[in-house]
């Protein structure tokens, strides 16, 4: 195997440094500490996955905020999923004393917006009004933008995206290039305005979230048999030239690969699963496990935004993991493929 020409040097093991305390944020940690004791146990979602069906499933909700009855209408369980993520994004920029936190981890909407009115519009299908409210940019801007040709009503780093998206879409017609623009912009905006607030949690949040992406996007231009080397994003803590290299090796090379690295056992796990099920489910949750332990070294913290961006993130990501569950449950997914799925 060849060298890689740029080795990572952490200095770190397996996580970066989550930054100090923030003694403004005395109360609301205080709150979200609170708040964080009454998230779903393992347990309960556990027993989730191993019930005998949706209507069972549903039911062990029922003392939750989740609670939807035994319904069958999944209409009604998308409504109630969506209105507690707004519920818990509103409250996160209600404890918030950074707006510009706020307005950073709000983007994520934007970007995703983003995507896919341009999926729609380049690829000449009718555009939707269903897009995120979340974001910094209202849903009408969205349709606006593109109807009227308005690009002065986006902000710069969506004006960037969409152009880079655009260009990279008409240079081979190829709608995966829309994501793989907008992914890099995102990945460039995050890490700057991270750096700029001075945040070295959201730094190394971000940096692990390209490594993540950047592991993923190995795997599938590997299982596709892809030539394509020019997607991966800059900006983690793991040189390009690994990811870059990846492709080309057997799968059992993939682990040694990454073995000085702190992502060693997602790619390793992930390439046995893969191998064994052509499946990439164990990557997922790989993936989700080890971002939601960076998430966990926020209980070292007294004081500080940290606690509360994990605090929404987790709560972002048990919104998902019960969508997951119950949209496998009904349709009667088996239960090993769930499990090896849930974080």
């Amino acid at each position: 195997m060849p060298e890689i020409a740029k080795q990572a040097i952490l200095d770190f093991y397996t996580y970066p440094p989550i930054g100090g305390d923030d003694w403004r944020y005395v109360f609301e940690t205080a709150e979200v500490r609170a708040m964080e004791i009454g998230m779903l146990s393992r347990s309960l979602l556990l027993d989730m996955v191993n019930a005998d069906g949706f209507a069972q499933a549903s039911e062990l909700l029922s003392g939750t905020e989740y609670a939807i009855g035994a319904t069958g209408d999944f209409g009604r369980v998308e409504n109630m999923l969506g209105e507690r993520r707004t519920a818990i994004r509103e409250l996160f920029a209600q404890l918030m004393h950074d707006p510009p936190i706020v307005e950073l981890l709000k983007s994520r909407d934007d970007f995703a917006n983003l995507r896919l009115v341009l999926r729609r519009v380049l690829t000449g299908k009718t555009l939707a009004a269903d897009y995120s409210p979340d974001g910094n940019a209202s849903p009408d801007v969205f349709s606006n933008v593109f109807e009227e040709e308005r690009y002065d009503l986006l902000p710069d780093y969506m004006r960037q995206a969409a152009d880079a998206a655009v260009l990279a879409y008409y240079e081979k017609k190829d709608v995966r290039q829309i994501d793989y623009a907008i992914d890099a912009a995102e990945a460039a905006y995050n890490l700057a305005k991270a750096r700029r607030l001075g945040s070295a949690f959201l730094t190394g949040l971000f940096k692990i979230q390209i490594d993540l992406t950047n592991i993923r996007t190995m795997f599938r231009l590997k299982f596709t048999e892809s030539e394509n080397r020019k997607v991966f994003l800059d900006g983690g803590f793991i040189e390009l030239e690994r990811f870059i290299h990846g492709p080309d090796l057997g799968y059992e090379a993939l682990g040694p690969l990454f073995f000085v690295t702190p992502y060693h056992r997602i790619v390793e796990s992930g390439a046995a699963y893969l191998t064994s099920n052509k499946s990439f489910l164990k990557l997922e949750q790989q993936c989700d496990e080890h971002l939601g332990g960076f998430l966990k070294l926020t209980v070292q913290i007294t004081a500080g935004p940290q606690p509360i961006i994990a605090y929404l993130l987790k709560k972002e990501n048990e919104i998902r993991t019960v969508r997951l569950i119950l949209t496998a449950k009904r349709n009667s997914l088996d239960t090993k493929l769930i499990l090896d799925r849930i974080a």
